[in-house]
């Protein structure tokens, strides 16, 4: 980002504070300024922990993304490994990718019932929403990535007699290798919109249950400071994960 570009942004930033300022100004709805007071009480001890529903901003926010973690990374590994299938087998890929657009469609909270029904867990259930709104985007990149791989390289492989394994790891991850990224970052930020829902309606300890806790509380300041950690959050997450795709992404 250029200096112009930031000027830019800084300015714009001021200007959506003077009107947020503007049309709270004399109404029951927060004030930037407000915010900015509980910010500071909520981050002057970010880590402590006073119980099982008393902890800091920190530590929900370690939740959420450990949860994030674990669902995301599962899905990715399930993803990867039946995308890199079903795009070596363009046929049975044509067949099944209605149904897989059709699952990918589906909010993974329209799951959410019917998996706490039958786990009656609340902490798998919300692993299990967020593996669902990763799986999808990352399945689906991931075969088409694959089937569209140049023959010219799969036949290179089967003249030199390349064993199954090295032919994966050096010949179709690498040559699929920036659908593959494009999905993955499409599921990363599927999975963090799912995971706070989740929390929020299962009470799961992190952002989601912070959020719905203070609603609870009737504390819309703290409301409106939860949604803006949670942004920020995905902001920097969404960019570690960019940093890292680049370093993982195949360029001639």
């Amino acid at each position: 980002m250029n200096g112009r570009a930031i000027i830019l942004s800084c300015s714009l930033g001021c200007l959506m504070l003077l009107l947020w300022h503007v049309a709270t100004a004399g109404s029951e709805l927060p004030t930037p300024s407000a915010v900015l007071k509980v910010a500071r009480e909520f981050l002057r001890s970010p880590f402590y922990d006073a119980g099982p529903n008393d902890k800091g901003i920190g530590i929900l926010a370690a939740y959420s993304i450990g949860r994030l973690a674990a669902g995301f990374g599962c899905a990715s590994v399930c993803a990867v490994l039946l995308g890199v299938w079903l795009g070596r087998r363009p046929i049975l890929f044509a067949a099944l990718n209605p149904y897989i657009q059709i699952l990918r469609a589906i909010s993974p909270i329209a799951w959410m019932p019917l998996l706490l029904y039958s786990v009656k867990d609340s902490g798998i259930t919300a692993f299990l929403v967020v593996f669902m709104a990763s799986l999808w985007p990352t399945l689906a990149n991931t075969a088409f990535g694959v089937a569209n791989i140049k023959k010219d390289y799969l036949n290179v492989a089967a003249i030199l007699q390349i064993s199954p394994l090295k032919t994966l790891l050096r010949i179709i991850l690498p040559a699929a290798g920036p659908t593959i990224v494009a999905g993955l970052k499409i599921s990363m930020g599927s999975a963090w919109v799912a995971v706070i829902p989740a929390e929020a309606l299962l009470g799961s300890m992190g952002l989601g249950y912070f959020v719905w806790n203070e609603w609870n509380n009737l504390s819309l300041t703290s409301v409106v400071f939860a949604i803006l950690v949670i942004g920020i959050v995905g902001v920097i997450v969404d960019f570690l994960f960019s940093r890292l795709s680049r370093r993982l992404a195949y360029t001639d």
